[in-house]
């Protein structure tokens, strides 16, 4: 028997269940948010979506995002108090009722706080799956065991927004639906075979676990150097997390698909915006062991650097055209930049924190992703909208046009103020689309994000020359 499968035949059963309840749970979250949730968030109130501004959708996006990010360092606490398996129980029913109430609410103050409500879900839920391969793995499994868990983490997050791309277009609340019966599943998976993991029992009191915790944060932060290098990773989330908060909104707006589906012979509309979103996780799913075999003989800082590079390139190639075939290739070289850069920020990490304060360091790995999604939610909302929002690029055409068109109310639609448009201007809707392209130049919105990138590699670059002195990074870091 290979050693291989001997090291398969050591998980024990909650391994396993762990795993099922990791790939559903990443199938529900990004079904919703792989590129459906910033449409649903801007398209027109009377497709049944909400027709919330850019800088609104940002707004929301951001803000609950980096909550999500945020607060495990308080949900770790809760359940290493109560138990797994009762957190995971109230997870799963904070997101059952947070996906009815952003399928169900309309304004934006109500949909803000389903949003938030959903992010606490996620917090309660994101350490518990990784704390329970942790637990139930030892020193010969944790390596395959922690490669099996990211390797589900990548299926879940392809499979979602791909069946999502299916049924969206029929009814925005199909989608809902999906990520509903995905924790709906959960729970009842939870609650029939889930098995609190042993732990070992701890005597502190819930709130003295929460103070070391927030206390843990504050000395690594008091660390200048450390500090400096959080702050610079959290620009590179910045740009990257665009793929989930520009991109979709781009890519509806701009780019027409059915020309794509009539070359595979498929029918106008079955590849849509998220079928394209999906394709960053279905290339992790193919690549990510050519690329980790690749970037394994190269030292972190490297690897970083040109990982991001290789990420803003394809950001240009993502935003800068209207040709579906080149933005997939964008998409592809996106996919590849992250897969070369995203697992060595943990190793890089590992590498530059104190020998002794290792544990203690790598916990604050958490934050600048949180900062880049506070970041990129700002950047994809006014400077997005200024630079690439089509429908104020057209009202700004038809103001300098001179025309008159009524502003759009519940009896003057959005849909309407762009068919008005186009008998004033005399053309189709594609048409309109490259007069627009043409005159405006959206595309100029790749120079803001590939900028961003650059800058953060650039960054990267000085600090471990100037601040560093050049000192090689050595550790064993894990995709995230």
């Amino acid at each position: 028997m290979s050693s291989f499968a001997q090291t398969i035949r050591k998980f024990p059963r909650l391994f396993w269940i762990s795993n099922i309840i990791e790939l559903f749970e990443r199938w529900g979250w990004y079904a919703f948010y792989n590129g459906f949730i910033a449409i649903y968030l801007t398209s027109p109130r009377e497709t049944g979506a909400l027709g919330f501004s850019n800088v609104e959708k940002g707004t929301i996006m951001g803000t609950a995002s980096m909550i999500l990010y945020f607060l495990p360092v308080i949900t770790g606490a809760v359940a290493d108090r109560v138990g797994y398996k009762k957190v995971l129980i109230v997870s799963f029913l904070t997101y059952i009722l947070s996906f009815f109430m952003l399928g169900n609410f309309q304004t934006f103050g109500a949909i803000f706080a389903a949003f938030i409500l959903l992010a606490v879900a996620g917090a309660l839920f994101k350490p518990l799956i990784s704390g329970t391969v942790a637990r139930v793995t030892d020193r010969q499994t944790s390596s395959l065991g922690f490669g099996i868990f990211y390797m589900v983490v990548n299926i879940g997050g392809f499979i979602g927004p791909f069946v999502a791309s299916l049924l969206y277009k029929k009814s925005w609340d199909t989608v809902f639906y999906m990520s509903i019966g995905a924790m709906v599943l959960n729970l009842i998976i939870t609650l029939i075979f889930y098995r609190e993991p042993a732990v070992t029992p701890d005597r502190k009191s819930f709130m003295k676990n929460i103070g070391i915790a927030f206390r843990n944060i504050g000395v690594t932060l008091t660390d200048w150097r450390f500090l400096l290098f959080l702050l610079i990773i959290g620009v590179f989330w910045t740009a990257y997390n665009q793929l989930y908060y520009s991109f979709p909104v781009f890519l509806e707006s701009w780019v027409n698909l059915d020309g794509m589906s009539k070359t595979l012979g498929l029918a106008p509309g079955t590849i849509t915006t998220v079928t394209i979103s999906s394709l960053a996780s279905f290339f992790i799913i193919l690549f990510q062991l050519i690329v980790s075999s690749v970037t394994a003989k190269v030292k972190p800082l490297n690897s970083i650097m040109t990982g991001i590079f290789i990420l803003a390139f394809g950001l240009g190639m993502m935003f800068a055209n209207l040709n579906p075939w080149i933005i997939v290739l964008g998409v592809l070289i996106f996919g590849i930049g992250e897969m070369a850069s995203s697992p060595k920020v943990q190793e890089y990490l590992g590498g530059i924190a104190p020998h002794d304060r290792k544990a203690l360091y790598m916990g604050t790995a958490f934050l600048p992703i949180a900062l880049g999604h506070l970041g990129a939610g700002w950047i994809s909302g006014r400077p997005y909208e200024k630079m690439a929002d089509k429908l104020v690029l057209l009202k700004k055409a038809v103001a300098e046009k001179g025309f008159e068109i009524p502003e759009i109310s519940e009896s003057f639609t959005q849909t309407d103020y762009f068919n008005r448009a186009q008998e004033l201007f005399g053309v189709d809707a594609q048409q309109l689309t490259q007069y627009l392209w043409d005159t405006y130049n959206p595309s100029r919105v790749w120079v803001l994000f590939t900028a961003i990138a650059i800058a953060a590699s650039v960054m990267l670059y000085l600090y471990d020359r100037l601040i560093l002195k050049g000192k090689d990074a050595a550790g064993n870091g894990s995709r995230q």
